[in-house]
């Protein structure tokens, strides 16, 4: 069983031996997972206990509950269209957001069975490789009500049932098209990554898990200019507002040290009507849907943050004051060069949610243990990279006792410019939330 966002696991033995040479084995021999080191030990936990009648055949429902984890790319109904319909023909779906990213799927009133098998064959799998993880369950209602097909919701029993209004926000065609017929070919639970590497997880090309040929627009441009586009649309503006803030200890600087990690920061605006309330407005939509999926709810200096999308479609510069520091509650960041989705190095950006570890880079060689610890008791590790022979940089990790920690030094510290003797130009201290669950 997946325990979500902790990027751990508990297996199950049929006896106490088993399990007892599961860890021996991975104890005395590294053993590795899509490149990252496992650890086994054992669970206080006698046994792995699922909600009941979770799995009884006869406790069905033509409707299922979906909960994306980890949803670091946009969904859709085009997209859960996709992924579902295989199965069986998908009536109505319906997309909402109160614990997460959830949806609901409704399957024909005979189709209950085909719902079991939906359920047996995506619960658990990634519909893009390595995020975007389906839990299903059950729902309770056994019917949808769907009054506008749009990119949240849509009831494919009734294909001119009303649309979005135009207008509203900035509309993208999705790579798919027009929604499909009948008729997918093989069925397999995931999808290809979106094919613009400036939100791939890595610097390295991800090999597709599987390809739809069926569904791509059979253009000859279906693979540049639409294969470029995400599944579906993002959010309706390019500004999220974020509330919560401490008065004190937040300013324009430190917001953009904590969202730049989900796309580029254009400006920051703190509102003078609204205390511990600022607007931000990013490059695109999607990164603003990144950061009100990996932001949203976290802690920062004791308050909770509320990240959600503004209504506003861009930052004006009005009614600027005076912070509580004595920074100025409007700052522009479009030029700055550490927005970090610009440059030719994008693809190396790791679009992760907040972790008890940071990666730090961008250090001066001279930087020592001492100097990062010094009135930063809250650092528990500290772990150096080695250094190429050419490089002129230190890079490493940080382990904090919890992820509101590493968050909040990240807000601090995250392009702190330190200077060292005989060098012109200070370094700027760059952090991001590591993939490392521990070091």
């Amino acid at each position: 069983m997946m325990m979500p966002f902790k990027r751990q696991a508990l297996v199950e033995f049929d006896s106490v031996e088993s399990a007892e040479r599961c860890v021996s084995c991975g104890t005395r021999e590294a053993v590795y997972i899509a490149e990252q080191q496992a650890f086994f030990n054992f669970s206080t936990s006698q046994r792995i206990t699922r909600p009941t009648n979770a799995d009884d055949p006869t406790s069905g429902n033509k409707v299922l509950l979906l909960s994306i984890q980890n949803p670091l790319y946009p969904i859709t109904t085009d997209v859960l269209y996709t992924v579902c319909n295989p199965v069986s023909n998908v009536l109505r779906i319906v997309i909402f957001k109160r614990n997460g990213i959830q949806a609901m799927v409704e399957y024909p009133d005979c189709s209950v069975e085909d719902a079991q098998k939906a359920k047996l064959a995506l619960n658990g799998a990634d519909i893009y490789a390595g995020c975007c993880t389906l839990k299903i369950e059950y729902a309770r209602p056994n019917r949808l009500n769907v009054v506008r097909n749009d990119n949240t919701s849509w009831d494919y029993t009734k294909p001119f049932l009303l649309h979005r209004e135009r207008g509203k926000g900035r509309q993208r065609q999705a790579i798919l098209g027009e929604h499909p017929s009948n008729g997918y070919g093989p069925h397999c639970p995931l999808l290809p990554l979106p094919a613009n590497s400036r939100y791939r997880r890595s610097s390295e090309e991800v090999q597709d898990m599987i390809s739809y040929p069926l569904l791509l627009p059979k253009t000859s441009s279906s693979s540049s200019s639409s294969a470029s586009s995400f599944l579906g649309h993002a959010a309706s503006s390019s500004v999220a507002m974020v509330s919560g803030l401490h008065p004190a200890k937040m300013n324009c600087g430190r917001v953009f040290n904590l969202f730049c990690l989900y796309g580029n920061v254009e400006k920051v605006k703190f509102m003078k009507s609204v205390p511990g309330t600022a607007l931000v407005e990013m490059g695109d939509e999607y990164a603003v849907d990144r950061a009100v999926t990996h932001l949203n709810s976290i802690k920062v200096f004791g308050k909770k943050l509320n990240v959600c999308v503004s209504k506003q479609q861009a930052v004006i510069p009005s009614q600027v004051f005076e912070l509580a520091d004595g920074s100025s509650s409007y700052q522009d960041f479009s030029l700055t060069r550490n927005n970090r989705f610009s440059s030719a190095h994008s693809g190396r950006n790791i679009i992760q949610p907040p972790a008890t570890v940071l990666h730090f880079y961008n250090a001066p060689p001279t930087l020592s243990q001492h100097q990062l610890q010094k009135d930063k008791s809250f650092i528990i590790r500290l772990l150096f990279f080695i250094p190429a022979a050419s490089s002129k940089t230190l890079s490493g990790l940080l382990e904090f006792d919890s992820k509101t920690e590493a968050v909040e030094a990240l807000t601090v510290l995250n392009h702190h410019q330190i200077r060292i003797p005989n060098s012109s130009n200070p370094f700027t201290l760059k952090l991001c939330f590591s993939t490392s669950s521990h070091l």
